[in-house]
């Protein structure tokens, strides 16, 4: 039977990697070579989703690629749950990080919901091989492949001075790593005066400023808010290097941006993250939590701009090579095929 796909995930204005992937799927031309049709889910306007998905089903030949978050999760269980209950083939499409810990706090039953939900999937799709091999462990008959995040690579900007600049890119909380961020940077600032820090992100502004002030280091940070795209382009092109010393991740979006930047990176060795940043190769890993292996790293990337666009230029390869939007969608249109959703263009060219 050939399907036409139903597509549920977050409005295109919001902010997030599922806004962020579905917009590269937009670019890359995703949406005009398969018959998809967008429903934002969250909000106000999961009525309207789940309206339009409910008149879909009922129509029949329908496919569903559902991107979910942990924030959210039970509500866009229950829209995935009628799909499923119409026996129409669902890739479930996890983003972002938390889904251990949310798991671990859920009770008999939601575990047992969240299992049957992951092994009734068509297919599951992670950003990473370690949360791949997550989900494996406590979904054994799940259909779980490993679907990198496509970004698309710009041009690189001829004259980008990037200066001591150092950029965090996500949500401003203990467990991102920020204050341990700044603890690394005040360590350093003795030896590199002109150094500045740039928090792109929401979250805990206020107390992360307080912090900063404390450290002495109130004058060399800047806070953006969350930024565009345009935006990020334009930190990224003037940052020296991304911090990114979380404790919990999956495979970040902002760090791969960076990398395809060709900005060096400096990230906590979790997650996915090892899985793409090769220590020492297109990038620097250090423990999460330990504020001194930072600080060592910056300081030496900070003096050594050759070191820097080395690492610089073999990040940028590596994502390429695995993330690069024209390799990673060619993986997600075999998903449709496979679910039977015939491609747009074969329907034309028929």
């Amino acid at each position: 039977m050939e399907r036409t796909l139903i597509m549920l995930g977050a409005a295109p204005e919001t902010r997030g990697s599922i806004a962020a992937v579905v917009a590269t799927y937009r670019a890359h031309g995703l949406f005009s070579r398969w018959p998809i049709t967008y429903l934002p889910t969250q909000g106000r306007l999961m009525l309207g989703a789940a309206r339009g998905l409910a008149s879909a089903l009922a129509r029949g030949g329908v496919a569903v690629h559902a991107h979910v978050s942990v924030r959210g999760f039970w509500r866009d269980a229950a829209i995935i749950a009628a799909a499923l209950a119409a026996r129409s083939p669902v890739l479930l499409h996890l983003h972002g990080t938390g889904f251990e810990r949310f798991y671990g706090q859920c009770n008999r039953l939601q575990r047992a919901a969240v299992r049957e939900l992951f092994e009734r999937a068509a297919c599951l799709a992670t950003p990473s091989e370690s949360l791949r091999s997550w989900v494996r462990g406590i979904a054994r008959d799940a259909h779980a492949v490993h679907l990198p995040t496509p970004v698309v690579l710009e041009p690189l900007a001829a004259d980008s001075c990037r200066g001591n600049l150092v950029l965090f890119l996500g949500h401003l909380a203990p467990d991102k790593g920020v204050f341990d961020l700044l603890e690394a940077l005040a360590a350093v600032r003795s030896e590199v005066p002109d150094l500045r820090l740039v928090c792109a992100g929401d979250g805990e502004r206020i107390a992360v400023a307080h912090y900063a002030e404390r450290l002495g280091m109130a004058d060399a940070v800047k806070f953006t808010g969350w930024v565009g795209p345009s935006g990020k382009r334009a930190l990224l092109e003037s940052a020296a290097v991304l911090a990114a010393p979380c404790y919990d991740a999956a495979l970040p979006l902002s760090l791969i941006e960076a990398m395809a930047a060709a900005v060096p990176v400096v990230a906590a060795r979790v997650g996915g993250i090892p899985e793409l940043v090769v220590n020492g190769v297109n990038g620097f890993l250090i423990a999460p939590g330990d504020s001194a292996s930072l600080a060592r790293t910056l300081r030496s990337l900070l003096a050594d701009p050759a070191l820097a666009a080395r690492l610089g230029t073999a990040a940028r390869e590596s994502v390429r090579l695995r993330h690069a939007a024209e390799r990673a969608l060619p993986r997600l249109e075999a998903l449709y095929a496979a679910m039977g959703v015939q491609c747009s263009l074969s329907l034309k060219a028929a």
